[in-house]
């Protein structure tokens, strides 16, 4: 390098590092500093926010477990894997709640997804423009409506046409499988799954409405240029980009249909049994808490029902830490999820 270009950087250097006029000597690092100071205060602050908040979850599962022992001395696996509840008698087993609780959520989320999807779909890529914001607005509608009345139009709409027509109906058609036999009831778990399914539909579809807005357009503009079909546009370009959305709108409705209480509790029969029939009644987590906390008079009542409590946070943690391991794994590509 030449001499004269080593004395031009030294000089940029020291032009650089010198104080502006007017500014004494060490005034930028002690404003500098301050800035830091408050940086890392409001970083502190942050942190402690968000460190209450599992303090706060923590504090609620230790209290439920100081609750519920006198119902877990014999072992939580004995709970767990009971199926037999009888208050009069003493003995408790959380097995019917888990399996009512799961029953549910499954039918909800199988009949929610693809009409939710479907319905967003038609709104954001198909539909009249003058039609969605009427179509929005009643989804709105929907996601609003107390669960009270979900449950009110369960019971005396859902249920009658169910018995009297659709139980009978899948019996007739599908009645060679194990979960359309049995007596046409109404109350059971096809209705608390269909009440759930009404319930989430809003939350799902509102989601994806909001996931395929962030669809770039030149990739539905690039498949309908190369030839393909409105239909195949959405089939290749648009679904594929917006599947992990999607997944995430699903686990947002599994989440309110695992946690769902008074709309399930008016419909589903509320009866401790398991059955593979989805006519048969059934029970769920949240329903038998919600029935039975008023009436438990001794502490292995009470227990058991903070056991109850325990399961389902516990069924939720897993059933939600499953779905999120699946959308990271949807989000890093096909073929990794071929991979699997």
């Amino acid at each position: 390098m030449p001499p004269s270009t080593d004395v031009s950087l030294e000089r940029a250097r020291s032009t650089a590092s010198a104080p502006a006029p007017g500014v004494r000597a060490g005034a930028p690092g002690r404003a500098a500093r301050g800035r830091n100071r408050g940086d890392r205060a409001w970083a502190a602050l942050l942190g402690l926010l968000g460190g209450a908040v599992l303090a706060l979850v923590g504090l609620v599962v230790l209290s439920l477990v100081h609750v519920a022992r006198p119902a877990l001395k014999a072992g939580a696996g004995t709970f767990v894997a009971s199926s037999d509840w009888d208050p009069v008698s003493g003995s408790f087993g959380a097995l019917p709640f888990i399996y009512g609780t799961v029953v549910t959520s499954v039918v909800a989320i199988a009949v929610a997804v693809p009409i939710s999807v479907g319905l967003a779909l038609f709104l954001q890529e198909m539909g009249p423009r003058r039609l969605r914001p009427v179509v929005s607005f009643a989804i709105e509608t929907l996601a609003a409506i107390p669960s009270v009345i979900f449950g009110l139009w369960g019971l005396f709409v859902m249920v009658p046409w169910l018995r009297d027509s659709v139980e009978p109906f899948l019996a007739r058609t599908l009645g060679f499988l194990p979960i359309f036999q049995g007596a046409p009831i109404g109350l059971g778990y096809l209705a608390a799954g269909l009440i759930l399914a009404v319930m989430i539909l809003p939350t799902i579809a509102s989601v994806t409405i909001e996931v395929l807005k962030t669809v770039p357009a030149s990739l539905k503009e690039g498949a309908l240029a190369l030839g393909a079909t409105r239909w195949e546009a959405i089939r290749m370009a648009i679904l594929p980009y917006s599947r992990a959305g999607v997944l995430g709108a699903a686990l947002l409705g599994l989440g309110r249909a695992l946690g769902e209480t008074m709309a399930v509790t008016m419909v589903i029969g509320n009866s401790p049994t398991i059955s593979t029939s989805l006519f048969a009644a059934g029970y769920s987590l949240p329903a038998v808490i919600a029935n039975e906390f008023a009436e438990a008079t001794g502490d292995v009542h009470t227990g058991a029902l903070a056991g109850l409590a325990l399961v389902l946070f516990g069924v939720s943690l897993i059933l939600n830490s499953a779905a999120r391991l699946l959308v990271r794994m949807v989000s890093s590509g096909p073929a990794r999820v071929s991979a699997s």
